[in-house]
């Protein structure tokens, strides 16, 4: 796979569209209830948009009714790093690509949600392309 953690911010915005670049290299939130992967139950692979690897399934999408997609764990565990996120006056967990280091959303934990891992991936849907089981 390409490294595209050399990219620099020209190459990055000839690539992304102005609304996927502010999500996926600024760090960015798209509206709540707006994405398009928000209320899928469409089955196959999510991967970045910004890069192409695979991220997260849907068999581990699950409905937060948060506003934006959830899932409980990624593809694996190596597809997506974390780190602190102190923005906004609060602490969070920012979820990124491995692959690219493009910002995906947040994590959340101990939320009481259903799940096998008690972990809420909050990810921006144009963070995100669906590749559609066949």
């Amino acid at each position: 796979m390409q490294d595209f953690r050399n990219l620099s911010d020209d190459d990055w915005k000839q690539r992304l569209s102005p609304e996927e670049y502010h999500v996926l290299r600024q760090a960015g939130t798209e509206a709540p209830f707006k994405g398009e992967y928000t209320d899928t139950e469409t089955e196959g692979v999510y991967r970045c948009r910004a890069c192409g690897a695979e991220l997260f399934r849907s068999t581990e999408k699950f409905h937060s009714h948060c506003g934006w997609p959830s899932f409980f764990d990624p593809k694996d565990s190596s597809a997506v790093i974390t780190r602190e996120d102190n923005s906004l006056g609060m602490r969070r967990v920012e979820v990124l690509c491995a692959n690219c280091e493009s910002h995906l959303g947040h994590v959340f934990e101990g939320e009481g949600y259903d799940t096998p891992t008690d972990l809420r991936y909050c990810i921006n849907s144009i963070s995100l392309t669906l590749d559609a089981a066949e």
